[in-house]
């Protein structure tokens, strides 16, 4: 069994350590209990680039720092929306032998540059959280309503203390 994480800087604003979220990407993925055949895909790119995404995908203009795009398994599904919750791993059954195509997430340095300046965090410590934050939302945590926001944020916080924290 393999977690495979596909990481790419296709970006030049600001040098990410790519194999250093990757692997933070992976270590989230096997606290959530991801363990069998899944690949997921950690790009980062420029603000032109995620702009594009935010208005095809979820009809927001502008750049955003980071969109998950989960990739389902039900056949009646075109393309891939990001944000939409989805049902995670789970979705697939575990005795199929197949590969989980589990998704994207695309972040946006540039954004995430300017959003540590204004939360009073350094540049790494903003990547971190939303590779960690893209990440629960391909297995199906969102932040729609109060309750979900909540937990999804506590979870943010244990896997960043354990994960990140702790290794930097």
């Amino acid at each position: 069994m393999s977690l495979d994480i596909y990481a790419a800087d296709e970006q030049a604003d600001h040098p990410v350590a790519v194999e250093r979220w990757a692997s933070l990407a992976r270590s989230v993925l096997e606290a959530e209990g991801v363990v069998r055949d899944t690949e997921v895909s950690l790009l980062f790119v420029d603000e032109a680039t995620i702009a594009s995404l935010n208005e095809r995908f979820l009809e927001k203009p502008g750049p955003t720092d980071v969109l998950a795009f989960p990739i389902e398994d039900e056949a009646d599904r075109s393309g891939r929306s990001p944000d939409e919750g989805g049902t995670g791993p789970g979705s697939i059954e575990a005795d199929t032998g197949r590969l989980l195509l589990l998704g994207d997430v695309v972040i946006c340095p540039a954004v995430a540059a300017h959003n540590a300046v204004e939360h009073g965090v350094t540049f790494d410590d903003e990547i971190a959280l939303l590779v960690v934050h893209g990440i629960l939302h391909l297995l199906g945590m969102d932040h729609e309503v109060d309750a979900e926001a909540e937990r999804m944020e506590l979870r943010e916080q244990q896997l960043l203390a354990r994960y990140y924290r702790m290794a930097s």
